[in-house]
């Protein structure tokens, strides 16, 4: 009898995923059909870009891809408190939070109105979408289209938050989780539309390694021993095995574009993760904080001197 519960469990949880997997897939092929294109309006009120003044080029635009927590544009895992952090502490970057990284059509999740009732009696169900949309995104068959897709409007969105194309200003994508799938994956279509100076910046990422990073300056690793997540997705995805030294993490790797920073001993979720404002570090910071300090000092670091900022001035 002991059995009975598990089964139940297994019947009702398989047609979920399988019905999660049949929608996460319907979102890029609409895109490749043309029967949906990418939406760049924001809800009313909502800036396209904060922290520098839109008025004068700045240092650099960083783009925030969050976890599996992002539903809509506003929502964060952490309330917003490291995209705050970061433009307190970085007054010089113009910085867009509000980008949707599971979503190929750029379609808030927890505002469809098919999803209303479940965010509100089963929002596990919001989570699983998002999670089949990293697979969609890592599938061989859909990632050419879903890196467009993303790319595409990435781009878009930088545009509309003052970019120019061919400036020479950096572009920083920081990505937590699931999120490094997306900006790995968006390398390309931002250089060939943007023709931008690009560097990467991973929390905890789980990603595939699949995805070229050649026109990528940099790839900034930020993790923890303790960060059990991100390790599975270094055992599961075969292309992040040095054996496959032709993936795109590989090369990458061994052309010296990939640092590792370790932040002990933050993990990825609960009470101590990287962004926890809660716990603290033997200096008094909070993992938060010190998150935050190690971003902005990456990205003056990685774009000091760079050519390209001073010609948009």
């Amino acid at each position: 009898m002991s059995g009975w519960p598990l089964l139940l469990v297994l019947a009702g949880v398989g047609p979920v995923l399988l019905a999660e997997a049949l929608l996460a897939r319907y979102e890029v092929l609409a895109y490749a059909a043309g029967w949906r294109t990418p939406s760049t309006t924001l809800p009313a009120g909502m800036p396209y870009a904060r922290g520098a003044d839109p008025d004068l080029p700045p240092d650099a635009y960083l783009v925030y891809l969050d976890g599996i927590g992002k539903r809509q544009f506003r929502d964060t895992r952490d309330g917003g408190k490291l995209v705050q952090a970061v433009i307190d502490g970085a007054p010089e970057l113009r910085v867009l939070g509000q980008v949707l990284p599971y979503s190929p059509l750029a379609d808030p999740l927890a505002d469809r109105p098919v999803w209303v009732w479940f965010r509100h009696h089963i929002g596990l169900l919001l989570f699983l979408h998002n999670v089949m949309q990293i697979f969609i995104a890592a599938d061989r068959r859909y990632r050419p289209l879903y890196n467009r897709a993303v790319g595409s409007h990435i781009a878009a969105e930088l545009r509309l938050a003052g970019y120019r194309p061919h400036s020479g200003i950096p572009v920083v994508l920081l990505s937590y989780s699931g999120g490094a799938q997306v900006a790995t994956g968006a390398v390309d279509e931002l250089w060939s539309q943007l023709v931008c100076p690009l560097w990467l910046i991973t929390l905890g990422g789980f990603h595939n390694g699949a995805n070229d990073m050649a026109h990528a300056e940099h790839l900034d690793r930020l993790t923890s021993s303790a960060d059990w997540i991100e390790r599975v997705g270094t055992w599961i995805f075969p292309q992040r095995w040095r054996p496959y030294r032709r993936s795109g993490w590989n090369r990458a790797e061994r052309t010296g574009k990939i640092t590792a920073h370790l932040l002990e001993p933050a993990t990825h979720i609960g009470p101590k993760s990287y962004i926890s404002p809660d716990a603290y570090l033997p200096d008094g910071r909070s993992h938060l904080d010190r998150t935050a300090d190690t971003v902005i000092a990456l990205i003056r670091s990685r774009t000091a001197g760079f050519p390209g900022r001073q010609a948009g001035r």
